[in-house]
């Protein structure tokens, strides 16, 4: 007799295992699906902003995240060229983690399996099966499992998603490739993680599990082929670019090989159809600049388990499903705007250097910054059109020379928030049937 689920969940990981935990908690029937076996590396920002912790500490994990090695990252410094604003995090805010995918996916894994899922790894998704238009399981290298539900939460290149034909909308392209690797020997153990960006690249970083420290860069993505004729030579030479870090890591020893992210592009997919859904990265990539991704999983996972309860509850799965994907859309628009402008190519403009100045020198400001990253402030509130005037003007009198310059950046600016406008969310059903 074929194996029958209420829900199946393609993909193991930030998505997948929280979804499959919530749900199985609830009483369904859940079988979780990946092909790789754990503990096991993905590509991640390592980062886990203080709403996705509180989303681990409410499922009962975040005891063994910091038993693992974990460490509560509550002082955080963003430090763009010569201008800086150093926070603590406070509660009722949990403190944000730096965690290696190799401990953190595995715990997520076992906590699934704790709860009441059925987990298979090792185990391939090839197909879907369908119904008359209608996703009712998936073939596996194993063999047939079936459920009313199937939901993708495999990654960048989700099968689910290739399967149902989930098309992509407000697509954009890279502008930097993404670099890290760890060090063991860096002193600092005392929760203070690091963005910043000199120049044109990008930095981040922060203590993780094992004892360890996690170093990532973005570097412009022309220069990938030179980065990556000598790796340890780039990477080495673009840390000293930032002072405070390569103090920090002097001395240190670096563990394994420098590891890079090149082959991206940022996308909202089509998230939801009949008896299928996609979740985390599988419906939807931003740029890795913020370091957004793993809360964003769990967060999307949250709302997606209570949708799914209540479409089961009240017979009316698919429009519970096209409501979540809406909230998706409107939740991720902004942000995914502002990751695109973090980790744009080049260096930042004397425009923008002005604007994050006076942000740093007005506490509320600097608050509501550090709220973007959180998901309690959107960045609309902050990036306004009477800050960025304000901004452009003291630039005219600082940089009188690039007046030009500056009055195209401001227009430019202005076009794309007419433009993103337009394409608002709520409008993403159809985007995606246009695509």
């Amino acid at each position: 007799m074929a194996d029958r689920f209420d829900v199946a969940i393609i993909g193991a990981r930030c998505a997948g295992s929280p979804l499959a935990t919530m749900l199985a908690r609830r009483g369904l029937r859940v079988c979780l699906l990946d092909r790789a076996h754990f503990p096991s590396e993905t590509p991640s920002t390592h980062m886990i902003q203080p709403c996705g912790v509180q989303i681990l500490d409410r499922l009962g994990l975040l005891d063994g995240i910091l038993a693992a090695g974990a460490v509560p990252l509550d002082r955080l410094s963003l430090v763009n060229d010569d201008v800086r604003i150093d926070a603590t995090i406070e509660a009722p805010l949990s403190p944000a983690l730096c965690v290696r995918r190799l401990t953190l996916d595995a715990l997520l894994v076992d906590a699934a399996a704790a709860g009441g899922a059925e987990v298979r790894t090792g185990s391939r998704v090839t197909e879907l099966i369908t119904d008359d238009g209608r996703v009712t399981g998936v073939q596996t290298s194993s063999g047939p499992v079936y459920a009313p539900l199937v939901v993708g939460a495999d990654g960048r290149h989700s099968t689910v998603a290739s399967c149902v034909g989930a098309r992509e909308y407000h697509r954009t392209s890279p502008g930097k490739l993404y670099a890290w690797a760890y060090f063991e020997g860096v002193g600092d153990r005392e929760g203070h993680a690091r963005l910043g960006r000199q120049g044109a690249v990008g930095f981040l970083a922060g203590a993780t599990d094992g004892d360890l420290y996690m170093a990532a860069l973005g570097i412009d993505m022309p220069e990938l082929a030179e980065f990556d004729a000598d790796r340890d030579k780039g990477f080495a030479a673009r840390i000293q670019m930032w002072p405070e870090l390569a103090d920090l890591l002097a001395g240190a020893r670096r563990i394994g090989p420098i590891r890079v992210v090149a082959n991206w592009h940022g996308y909202f997919r089509q998230s939801a159809g009949p008896g299928w859904a996609l979740v985390g990265d599988a419906g939807h990539f931003k740029d890795p600049a913020p370091g957004q991704g793993m809360a964003d999983a769990f967060r999307q996972a949250d709302k997606l388990a209570a949708a799914v309860v209540d479409g089961l509850g009240n017979s009316s799965p698919d429009t519970a499903l096209q409501k979540w994907w809406r909230w998706r859309d409107h939740d991720a628009y902004e942000m995914y705007w502002y990751a695109r402008e973090t980790g744009a190519p080049g260096a930042v403009s004397p425009l923008i250097r002005r604007m994050l100045r006076d942000i740093a020198a007005n506490p509320d400001a600097t608050q509501a910054l550090l709220g973007i990253l959180n998901h309690d402030v959107r960045p609309s509130q902050v990036f306004t059109p009477a800050r960025l005037a304000r901004a452009a003007a003291r630039t005219f009198l600082d940089e009188p020379r690039r007046i030009v310059a500056t009055v195209n950046e401001v227009i430019g600016a202005a076009k794309r928030g007419r433009q993103r406008r337009l394409r608002a969310p709520g409008m993403a059903d159809m985007a995606g049937q246009r695509r």
